[in-house]
């Protein structure tokens, strides 16, 4: 049943407008030394893998329309296998290989309006191939965007928050195919966002909003106003060589009905949660982020680091944090384009006829032990390649040995993901 859906979405994919989105989601690449914007042009390029045919920008004539509308869609596919010694089958049970949907997701982004145009985001996004059959449709974007001036935009709606640059970007740019620090934020959240960027060239952004998750038509809690920010500069960069070091603070507030709860995975979207505090009586917590991407090219190191408080007397006010450190070289030579409208790096857009190769290396630690609370904490080593066929097509495969403290305890387990990825 799985497979047949998935093969009937991929079957109506090629009747989809041809002209709807551009490659890169707005991206203005590093090379644009003078920050005004830019799209990678693809239109020359060919590639071994059959995709579909390189997208023609939208005429001025139809920039200039009331209403302009255009899809965006993103399939994932993810075969997790997975190895466990005795003392990690007793942390976390028996974990069974799995074939996951990791994502199916349609998003409609375009603009009302003639002089002055309001952009808006509808995204669904199916969930039933591995949750309860009651929800298997899930509303992830829902917003409507102002444009303030030239350098400003306020959005209204379901959105993300502005925390973390695992998060505030989109999963199928980064190196590695999964997030490590979502103990520490969440997907989406009701509210208002606003942006700021800076600089003729566009070297600096600040984002903030306050989001209410009782809001939101899927949400099951109320726990009041949660309020984000992040920073981020362009300290160094050299467009002629793509070399160039970003650097990030971000904070967030979060908000609790009388009880908070941190869990994670490491870096995978099935199985168990290898930490977990459990339910915590607390007031709320305070989270502060630090995040830096250095490219030299086609190589590249990110790392993030981020600590939360949690205001919870009768648990001793635990401090718990997680970090990871990613490297990235891409074979053929590419370097990924960096989008100065949002401070942060796009996906790989290959060059040459048989795509662009990138290894990926990584270590990452989560620690949600501290005070009263026993969650766990657990450090991981990641090892992958990518391959980045077409500008839409990318496959990937990467191994993670993961070490396990809790229960008393210490568990290893092993992961190994194969990632099939178009995004359209």
């Amino acid at each position: 049943m799985r497979n047949g859906l998935l093969a009937a979405a991929l079957a109506v994919l090629p009747v989809l407008p041809l002209h709807a989105q551009q490659t890169e989601s707005n991206a203005t690449p590093i090379g644009t030394a003078d920050g005004k914007e830019a799209v990678i042009d693809v239109h020359s390029r060919r590639f071994a893998m059959p995709d579909l045919p390189p997208l023609t920008p939208p005429s001025a004539e139809k920039q200039a329309r009331f209403f302009n509308i255009r899809p965006s869609i993103a399939l994932l596919g993810d075969w997790t296998n997975f190895g466990q010694d005795a003392a990690n089958v007793r942390q976390v049970g028996r974990l069974d290989d799995v074939f996951q949907v990791r994502s199916a997701r349609l998003t409609l982004f375009g603009s009302l309006g003639h002089s002055y145009k309001v952009g808006f985001q509808v995204g669904g996004e199916y969930k039933g191939f591995d949750t309860d059959p009651e929800r298997n449709w899930q509303l992830t974007d829902l917003s409507l965007t102002f444009p303030i001036g030239d350098r400003t935009r306020l959005t209204v709606g379901k959105t993300k928050e502005t925390f973390s640059y695992e998060m505030v970007g989109d999963a199928a740019n980064l190196p590695q195919s999964e997030r490590v620090l979502n103990a520490f934020f969440v997907s989406r959240n009701m509210g208002l966002r606003m942006m700021h960027v800076f600089g003729a060239t566009k070297r600096a952004t600040l984002s903030y909003g306050v989001y209410n998750d009782s809001l939101d038509i899927n949400s099951t809690t109320n726990r009041g106003w949660d309020v984000s920010a992040r920073a981020t500069g362009l300290v160094w960069d050299d467009p002629a060589t793509k070399r160039y070091l970003h650097l990030g603070l971000a904070w967030r507030h979060v908000a609790s009905d009388g009880q908070l709860r941190y869990r994670s995975r490491p870096e995978t979207n099935v199985g168990a949660n290898f930490v977990d505090t459990g339910t915590i009586a607390a007031e709320g917590a305070e989270h502060v982020g630090v995040e830096a991407l250095l490219s030299l090219g086609a190589v590249s190191v990110l790392s993030e680091y981020v600590t939360a408080r949690v205001d919870a007397p009768t648990r001793g006010n635990p401090h718990f944090n997680g970090w990871y450190i990613t490297g990235s070289w891409v074979l053929t030579g590419e370097a990924r384009p960096y989008d100065r409208n949002v401070g942060y790096a796009r996906r790989v857009i290959p060059t040459g006829y048989w795509g662009a190769p990138e290894l990926v290396a990584r270590i990452s630690r989560v620690d949600l032990d501290d005070g009263g609370v026993s969650g766990g904490h657990y450090f991981k080593t990641y090892a992958g390649l990518n391959w980045w066929a077409t500008t839409r097509w990318k496959y990937g495969l990467g191994w993670g040995h993961t070490w396990l403290d809790s229960k008393g305890e210490q568990g290893q387990a092993d992961a190994v993901l194969a990632r099939i990825q178009w995004v359209y």
